[in-house]
């Protein structure tokens, strides 16, 4: 994964899960309806493990990704750094939570340190990063993160 991609990406988007990653709590969804709550932990699982798959599915196919750099990437390419070889995240923490919820809407964001790999190089970053999810057809997904390398 290009590490301008993790600057943008850590975190991209919802990574305010109820898990504990190399020891480490990340935040939790408690007071989020169910449903979302399971699909942002879901996708905070889903980035961890690069999981293409689930990746697909709780990503929207119109999903934009703004990061650091100035660019942005769809969810194609997006998925394609979060599985790179030699990618890994090994450590996350999340602090600050932001969480706003409407009916078929919602803002999950906060402030994400991490430490990995990024195709095969040794990453530390700490970004700040809002993830924006809407309820289409009965499911949630991530339309657009906004992610920027914080100091």
């Amino acid at each position: 994964m290009r590490l301008s991609h993790w600057k943008g990406m850590i975190l991209c988007a919802a990574l305010v899960a109820t898990q504990a990653w190399a020891g480490q709590e990340v935040g939790d969804y408690k007071g989020l309806p169910d449903d979302l709550a399971a699909a942002a932990t879901a996708y905070d699982l889903a980035q961890y493990k690069a999981d293409r798959p689930e990746l697909e599915r709780l990503l929207a196919d119109d999903y934009t990704l703004a990061g650091s750099n100035g660019k942005n990437q769809t969810k194609a390419e997006f998925i394609a750094d979060v599985v790179a070889p030699g990618s890994k995240t090994t450590y996350l923490a999340i602090t600050q939570q932001v969480r706003k919820v409407w009916p078929d809407c919602a803002v999950l964001g906060g402030m994400a340190d991490a430490k990995g790999l990024d195709r095969g190089k040794p990453f530390t970053m700490r970004i700040r990063f809002v993830d924006i999810w809407a309820k289409r057809d009965g499911r949630w997904q991530v339309i657009f993160t906004q992610a920027n390398k914080a100091p």
